[in-house]
């Protein structure tokens, strides 16, 4: 059996998360009861029809105060019973989640006759703090649109060809901001710039023209070696620990060269020495 427990703020993507769960072969719950969580494993195990029953579950802050207080216990009391269970955790910035409730026009579920929108938005942090430590993946939605979050969570939580930490290599720009989600951050701004290469300024870090260049660059080779040299010491231990989700994340200025050549070159390198390596490139679109 495997369990998916989809939380967030609200305005965050929990229903898309539902969705594309529902799409792919999972009996989806929104809103549970956080207490009726253990019941509900409990008699998916004993009743079910099917070999490997796939459940996803939403547990958000229009549950009870005391039944979120309650997560840590009732999460524990799940996985004492041998489920596999993974815990999403979707988030964006208070400008933006502030921003879709404005457009979409839906009343947030805290807000009241003395509590203000953007007094919710902050209250719900705290409310929610017990499953935001517990979660085993989270996703920073505030720059994602609908596509892109189906995409992120298809990849994440469906492409896992085993059991085990799935690792992410994942390239990105600076210039629209660092993932608050990534594990490691390595900062590639340093080496030569095909952007300023007029022949290869329109090629991707995946077209053959800029991996051509960058492989004749000396520097990009010496940082290409002391990143796989450490990720390949280290990420073994991270899934020793028990970790479930482990995002490296390879910034340079637009994400579309520099960052895309090494995080495609450190996913193909690592995928031999580890199991579930994915690779996504997040400002190539």
């Amino acid at each position: 059996m495997r369990l998916i427990i989809v939380s967030g703020r609200s305005g965050s993507g929990k229903s898309t998360a539902l969705d594309v769960l529902e799409d792919n072969g999972f009996y989806c719950i929104d809103n549970l009861p956080a207490g009726l969580l253990p019941d509900l494993a409990e008699r998916t195990l004993m009743h079910t029809e099917l070999l490997h029953p796939q459940i996803a579950v939403s547990i958000d802050a229009r549950n009870l105060p005391s039944q979120l207080k309650r997560f840590p216990e009732l999460l524990a009391d799940v996985r004492a019973r041998h489920i596999q269970c993974d815990v999403v955790f979707l988030d964006a910035d208070d400008e933006t989640l502030l921003k879709r409730f404005s457009e979409t026009r839906r009343r947030h579920p805290l807000t009241n006759e003395s509590r203000s929108l953007a007094e919710a938005i902050a209250d719900e942090s705290v409310l929610l703090g017990p499953i935001t430590d517990l979660a085993d993946l989270k996703i920073d939605t505030t720059r994602l649109n609908l596509y892109q979050l189906r995409d992120s969570l298809k990849l994440r939580l469906l492409n896992q060809p085993e059991p085990g930490t799935a690792f992410l290599v994942e390239s990105f720009g600076f210039k629209r901001g660092m993932p608050v989600d990534a594990d490691l951050v390595f900062d590639v701004r340093c080496l030569p710039n095909p952007y300023w290469k007029p022949d290869l300024r329109d090629f991707s870090g995946l077209d053959q023209p800029v991996v051509e260049y960058l492989a004749s660059q000396p520097d990009v080779e010496e940082m290409y070696q002391d990143i796989f040299n450490y990720l390949n010491k280290w990420l073994p231990r991270f899934a020793a620990s028990n970790r479930a989700y482990v995002t490296v994340a390879i910034g340079c200025t637009g994400g579309h060269h520099r960052s895309v050549y090494l995080s495609n070159r450190l996913g193909e390198a690592l995928k031999p020495i580890l199991k579930n390596v994915q690779t996504r490139h997040r400002d190539l679109s």
